[in-house]
């Protein structure tokens, strides 16, 4: 497993606690980050930290987006996991515009795939796609064009 996919797990899971237990965001990632032997070098756990905090951050500002685009769905009658996912990878769509859209989306499917149940892949994905338009397009290029001299 690669470290970004590590490092979205960790968040997942430190999100989930926070989330399911009322646990503040800095016990919640240290509880998560307690084990041994997760593979989880120093890098790993600094994009880790990033996601989750920065998750928790905008927390207010990211269910709202997506409440508006899950036609028909509470927040609160999603499945914690699923929830959770959509919100990471909302984060990330609006905080790290480096991330193509589309790794940013395909990472949800698979951790999705992991940790939730197999229909719940179809549900994510088409929130993670309403949700997508919250990239900003990149602004075209100016043409430098020069204007052509009066002539004499």
């Amino acid at each position: 497993m690669g470290r970004r996919r590590l490092s979205r797990e960790i968040a997942l899971q430190a999100l989930y606690a926070a989330d399911v237990s009322h646990t503040p965001a800095a016990e919640a990632f240290a509880i998560v980050t307690r084990r041994e032997g997760d593979g989880a070098d120093a890098e790993t756990l600094f994009f880790a930290r990033e996601l989750a905090f920065g998750t928790l951050e905008r927390i207010e500002e990211l269910d709202g987006l997506i409440s508006q685009r899950a036609r028909n769905w509470a927040l609160n009658r999603m499945a914690a996991v699923d929830r959770n996912v959509i919100r990471l990878a909302a984060y990330e769509l609006l905080a790290r515009p480096e991330t193509p859209v589309g790794v940013i989306i395909d990472e949800a499917i698979e951790i999705v795939r992991k940790y939730s149940a197999e229909e719940a892949t179809r549900f994510v994905n088409g929130i993670l796609d309403a949700l997508k338009s919250l990239r900003l397009a990149p602004k075209p290029a100016k043409k430098n064009v020069r204007k052509k001299a009066p002539e004499p």
